[in-house]
């Protein structure tokens, strides 16, 4: 799960619902509201990572424009990607999301348990093939990549590569999410097995580096904060994640693991949208799913979240698009087998749960 570290504002309020956050960003509706689809609300499932701190990050900035062009107001409701997909499958007898917001693999998960219906947005065709539903049940809102942070002020230069990270200065001060539970966590797992060349030498190496793991973590996002102050040398994030963090947070430095003798790696781990299957709020669900890959949507991503466009056809050219570039630069981008991963992902976890003992 991903869960990006946000102070308290006056005009944000925070619950705990079933383990997930509900953000009321734009005056949240009340209780017995409608469920038609002519209610002027609709509720969003989403990971986090895309709600800015005070205010000014890209789902707020979004969701405002929405709620001026189409008098809907947005419900949010915010937790790990994994957490998303939990929540709404226990409500499936009795649907409150109208769109879920997840990365892969949750986004198949989702897809799997019935809980998506088949919308797709317009301009969805604009997107990466690679990146949406062939059956038009989910499509990428903001691209992103996975990636690793480490402390700039206690580290002259990244540990460049994964080996370096079983050297005992890192003993109790590298974290990783959990897989099977986080979005990035999983995502760690996913690009061992890449790097590795399999499960079986992926598990070997990862059961070694649980020697300096501080242990389990739920949430990625926390991991920043602990290594901005040098309380862990090395964590897990994503590109997208820590870009925004980094303007708070400056001594984080963004970085991505190669094999001993190899080149960095990466792979797209972008924010999906579906329709909920059941929506209360449908045609609004709908309306919102088309606004977010609408031209003024896509032109301000990197600017207001540090991601990247979706939309293929729409290229950044704000300071944090030349920043993004550099990041990427050299970095080797792979396509994970996600039909696979999504069959199989109880099967890695388990495995990696059995070679850290976790």
């Amino acid at each position: 799960m991903k869960r990006r570290n946000r102070p308290a504002a006056a005009a944000v309020t925070f619950a705990v619902l079933g383990g997930l956050a509900l953000v009321g960003t734009l005056a949240a509706c009340g209780g017995g509201s409608p469920a038609g689809s002519d209610a002027r609300t609709v509720t969003v499932y989403s990971a986090d990572g895309l709600k800015g701190e005070n205010g000014g990050g890209f789902y707020d900035k979004v969701f405002t424009g929405f709620e001026k062009k189409t008098g809907i107001k947005v419900r949010y409701v915010e937790g790990g990607s994994g957490e998303i997909v939990q929540r709404a499958t226990r409500e499936k007898t009795n649907p409150q999301a109208d769109v879920l917001v997840t990365l892969p693999p949750f986004i198949q998960q989702a897809d799997g348990k019935g809980l998506l219906a088949k919308y797709t947005p317009k301009n969805a065709e604009k997107t990466a093939r690679a990146g949406r539903s062939p059956d038009g049940t989910w499509t990428p809102i903001v691209n992103n990549y996975v990636g690793f942070i480490y402390n700039k002020k206690h580290l002259a230069e990244s540990p460049k590569t994964w080996e370096a990270l079983l050297d005992k200065k890192f003993n109790g001060r590298l974290q990783y999410s959990t897989p099977g539970v986080a979005g990035d966590g999983t995502a760690v797992l996913i690009k061992a097995m890449h790097d590795f060349g399999g499960k079986e030498a992926a598990m070997e190496y990862l059961k070694k580096l649980q020697a300096n793991n501080v242990g389990p973590a739920s949430s990625t996002s926390k991991l920043a904060p602990k290594t901005d102050k040098g309380e862990l040398l090395v964590a897990n994030g994503d590109v997208q994640m820590n870009v925004a963090q980094s303007a708070s947070m400056p001594n984080l430095g963004i970085w991505f693991p190669a094999r001993s003798g190899g080149k960095p790696t990466s792979f797209a781990l972008p924010y999906t949208a579906g329709l909920a299957h059941g929506a209360p709020h449908r045609e609004n669900g709908r309306k919102l799913l088309d606004y977010l890959l609408s031209r003024q949507v896509q032109e301000q991503i990197s600017e207001t979240s540090g991601g990247f466009p979706a939309r293929t056809d729409i290229k950044a050219t704000d300071g944090n698009a030349a920043r993004l570039a550099a990041i990427m630069q050299g970095v080797e981008i792979f396509t994970p087998d996600w039909a696979d991963i999504n069959r199989n992902l109880e099967t890695y976890t388990e495995a990696w749960k059995s070679a850290t003992g976790s």
